[in-house]
């Protein structure tokens, strides 16, 4: 079981850092990794939402699906994958912290057969990976004029 929890606070308020993150149209502006997000179901993001990835990860392309599970606006979001040979699941969460927003990225799945033993390699390489794209995230809403 992997199971990563990184978290960074980003000096803007909260339901502006959650509307940002939690559109998978702006993936790709913040997420180092992931080249390319396409939702595959109609209307506002909610649970049921479907969103497809086109991503990198250790020198490979992966195509995967995430379906949004919980959605509480502002507060939380959960996405999870069941396909390949890492089914991961992605939380978001978002709380005040002074003027700013404290945002946890977490990331747990449990790899099945050959990807087990590359499951103990994969923690610490997804908590370097995360911290990047909060980092990015950080700088992408810093950056925007208040």
């Amino acid at each position: 079981m992997v199971n990563v929890q990184t978290e960074m606070v980003i000096n803007r308020p909260r339901t502006e850092v959650a509307e940002y993150a939690a559109n998978p149209d702006n993936a790709s502006q913040w997420y180092t990794n992931i080249h390319r997000a396409q939702r595959l179901t109609d209307g506002p993001i909610g649970i049921g939402s479907r969103v497809a990835f086109t991503a990198e990860f250790l020198g490979r392309e992966l195509n995967y699906t995430y379906e949004f599970v919980e959605y509480v606006p502002g507060e939380r979001l959960v996405m999870r994958t069941s396909q390949g040979p890492f089914p991961m699941q992605t939380t978001y969460t978002w709380t005040d912290d002074g003027g700013g927003t404290r945002m946890t990225l977490g990331n747990s799945g449990s790899p099945s057969g050959f990807s087990r033993l590359a499951g103990l390699f994969m923690a610490p390489m997804i908590r370097r990976e995360t911290r990047k794209d909060l980092r990015k995230l950080k700088s992408v809403l810093e950056g925007q004029s208040a």
